[in-house]
């Protein structure tokens, strides 16, 4: 490229100061625009890695750039899942206790301290965990429902059965109009919707309603005037599936069951299962998509391979055995890698996604399992 000096510009512009100014400042400051907007990008997050050991009942939080674990929190016994609030300041973690606990631990990500537990009681056996809305959500296998904690208020504010043996994972839309959750035992997903049901009769047996109207209303409403309600939709998939997780597009739910290895494929906007795959994914614990919705990575608790599927053709790309038993999957924001929890093996493995092969381990403590993203705006 050939070089132009100050004095080029000069000359061969217009005789008048100011419009050489205005013409020489203008690409400079989209330069310094540019430039300090590469560098916004880069450090206006704080990320940090959230890994669970079950066995040392412990939280480590991890610098995912250098992966070097920056503490170790105490949790309670028997810790399964982990999620961030939305500033990614305050942690929480399930305490399952085989279905009879009634605990969430806090965790304080700056202070680097444990805070209050949560007690979920009556909703008993916390286990996955999502947060949407400002509010933590999480599943409880021994009520057979899904519950909703308000940081806010300190309360639980809002529950509903599912009916099925052992609610386990659980994930919540963005807009919190659907909620979704595997039920292992009874080899079923349910599909909750928070739905506008149109004017009608009032359902069979609802009470009539009694006392007096609210302050200003003009009246009671009619009986049967347009309410919402979460309403279920039960899809029959393998027995044995708990891992999953809803396409980036939000079209797709695809669950891998442990007890046959087979992938089960949900239509949402239909809610009609429309496909199960014979992956052979024999233990499958976990499964994730990638950010750009074209793969779709299973890790086995069973037999320790991690799976990586093709989304669209459903065909299996890779098989790696990464240990002897994987369970919690995480994935960079931008698709690089995958660290997966390898409960038998005490560490956490590292896999190069455009590789497709293990890069590292990473040491957090005995049994690594639920992992999770805390992200500072």
């Amino acid at each position: 490229m050939n070089k132009i000096s100050l004095e080029e510009l000069s000359s061969s512009g217009s005789n008048n100061p100011a419009k050489f100014r205005s013409g020489l400042l203008l690409p400079i400051s989209i330069f310094i625009i540019l430039f300090a907007g590469s560098f916004s990008g880069t450090f206006a997050q704080q990320v940090n890695l959230l890994a669970l050991s079950k066995s040392d009942h412990i939280l480590a939080i991890v610098d995912p750039v250098t992966l070097k674990v920056i503490a170790k929190v105490p949790v309670g016994n028997d810790p399964h899942e982990v999620i961030a609030s939305a500033d990614g300041k305050t942690a929480y973690v399930s305490i399952t206790g085989g279905g009879r606990s009634h605990e969430i631990d806090v965790i304080d990500l700056v202070a680097l301290k444990r805070l209050p537990d949560i007690d979920t009681r009556p909703l008993i056996g916390p286990h996955g965990l999502d947060f949407a809305g400002g509010k933590l959500y999480f599943s409880a296998e021994g009520a057979k429902a899904v519950g909703r904690y308000d940081p806010a208020t300190g309360k639980l504010d809002w529950s509903m059965g599912t009916g099925q043996d052992r609610t386990h994972m659980v994930y919540v839309t963005r807009d919190e109009k659907n909620i979704y959750t595997t039920n292992v035992n009874a080899g079923t997903v349910s599909l909750l919707t928070d739905m506008l049901l149109p004017q009608g009769p009032p359902p069979p047996g609802a009470p009539m309603q009694q006392g007096p109207p609210p302050t200003g209303a003009g009246g009671p409403p009619p009986m049967g005037g347009p309410r919402r309600e979460w309403i279920q939709t039960l899809i029959p998939v393998s027995r044995g599936s708990e891992g999953f997780d809803v396409s980036p597009d939000g079209k797709q739910l695809w669950t891998a069951a442990a007890d046959d290895g087979k992938i089960a494929i949900i239509d949402l906007p239909t809610r009609k299962l429309v496909a199960t795959l014979d992956a052979k994914a024999m233990g499958a614990n976990r499964l994730k998509f990638t950010p750009d919705g074209k793969r779709v990575l299973v890790s086995s608790l069973r037999s320790g391979d991690f799976f990586v599927f093709d989304a669209t053709s459903h065909i299996e790309i890779k098989r790696l055995n990464i240990s002897h038993g994987g369970a919690g999957i995480l994935i960079d924001a931008d698709g690089s890698r995958a660290f997966v929890g390898c409960t038998g093996d005490n560490y956490v493995a590292i896999i190069d996604l455009k590789k497709l092969e293990v890069i590292g381990h990473l040491d957090i403590g005995g049994g690594p399992d639920g992992l999770a993203w805390a992200v500072i705006p």
